[in-house]
């Protein structure tokens, strides 16, 4: 007789190694969110200037909102750039 697979799918163990941490930035009570701070908003850019999700930030919903309105507000203040100067190779 020749084996047969199992129809059945193998679950992954709750403890995977293969996840990566997720990256959470924990704001203080007192903090506020500033189209000025170019420090603080380019945390949550990408090296390409995109704005970074709430998945790999961290950030609640409101916050999150915050920080997308402040980052487009420097961009229109010519604070920031819309989009990250590439290279020619």
């Amino acid at each position: 007789m020749a084996k047969t697979r199992s129809t059945k799918r193998r679950r992954r163990p709750a403890f995977d190694n293969r996840r990566r941490k997720r990256i959470v930035y924990r704001f203080k009570d007192d903090e506020v969110v500033d189209y000025k701070d170019i420090a603080l908003l380019r945390k949550f850019m990408s090296d390409r200037g995109k704005i970074r999700s709430r998945r790999v930030t961290g950030l609640s919903e409101k916050r999150q909102r915050e920080v997308a309105t402040a980052i487009k507000n420097a961009r229109e203040m010519a604070l920031l750039p819309y989009l990250a100067t590439r290279q020619k190779p």
